[in-house]
């Protein structure tokens, strides 16, 4: 039967679910350690992102592995300062709340501020470290750009992000065991499929500076972001149109 070809769309739907279940586990194992979650969370983005782009030769498991160990030692930095953004965060909110009255609900609007503007790059940090190999700065400085750049795309990844966190712990709190459960079997790589495909059109939208680079690795004239070595080689080197004010609005 047609439904049931090895080459067909069902089948491959299937393939690329599975691939995604694979992955997602693979990931849940390497987050153990806690301080690998970076490497992991740029791991699981290398592989959705090639599989988006038909690009995975391989087995998923070989894949993974190999992003991990490209990713570990620059990831596991960006992480660690995550921490050390999330911590701060922490403690403010509970200065805050401490606080009361008039200053402390002030306070508070500057917390939100904050969490928004961390939350805002930190969606944008690891995808960028799988797609590129830059200097810890220039990533940090890469995803806090493109999340301003791009803030249509920035709002809608923060929502279905937060929608699927709420109906997962917060709607339910009764289903929480299962929540668990499905995340750990499949809903990290939802996700970050998910969020691959908006990413993807991002990128798309701000190639022209975000992929700006000279054959050397320096930056082009006129490019707004440093690429110092795309993972793609063939993608490397692009003529520059970030003069173009109407770039966000286009469909």
């Amino acid at each position: 039967m047609k439904l049931f070809d090895p080459n067909g769309a069902l089948m491959g739907a299937l393939g690329k679910l599975s691939d995604v279940v694979i992955c997602n586990i693979l990931f849940c194992l390497a987050c153990l350690p806690v301080v690998t979650i970076g490497a992991s969370a740029a791991a699981l983005y290398s592989v959705m992102q090639d599989l988006i782009d038909d690009k995975l030769d391989e087995m998923v498991l070989r894949a993974f592995w190999t992003a991990f160990r490209r990713n570990l030692w620059q990831a596991t930095a960006l992480w660690l300062l995550c921490l050390a953004a999330i911590a701060f965060l922490f403690f403010f909110y509970q200065v805050v709340i401490l606080l009361g009255g008039t200053l402390g609900r002030v306070y508070l609007v500057s917390f939100y501020v904050l969490l928004f503007i961390f939350l805002t790059g930190f969606l944008y940090l690891f995808p960028l470290q799988a797609r590129f190999q830059n200097k810890l700065r220039h990533t940090l400085r890469n995803a806090w750009l493109t999340a301003l750049l791009s803030l249509p795309w920035t709002l809608l990844v923060l929502l279905m992000d937060g929608t699927a966190l709420y109906l997962s712990f917060f709607m339910n709190p009764l289903a929480f065991q299962a929540a668990i459960f499905i995340w750990c079997a499949a809903g990290f790589g939802v996700v970050a499929l998910l969020n691959s495909y908006i990413f993807r059109r991002v990128f798309a939208k701000i190639a022209p500076g975000l992929y700006a680079a000279t054959p050397d690795g320096g930056r082009a004239e006129g490019a707004v972001f440093t690429d110092e070595t795309h993972r793609d080689q063939d993608l490397m080197v692009h003529e520059s149109s970030y003069s173009d004010p109407d770039w966000n609005r286009k469909a």
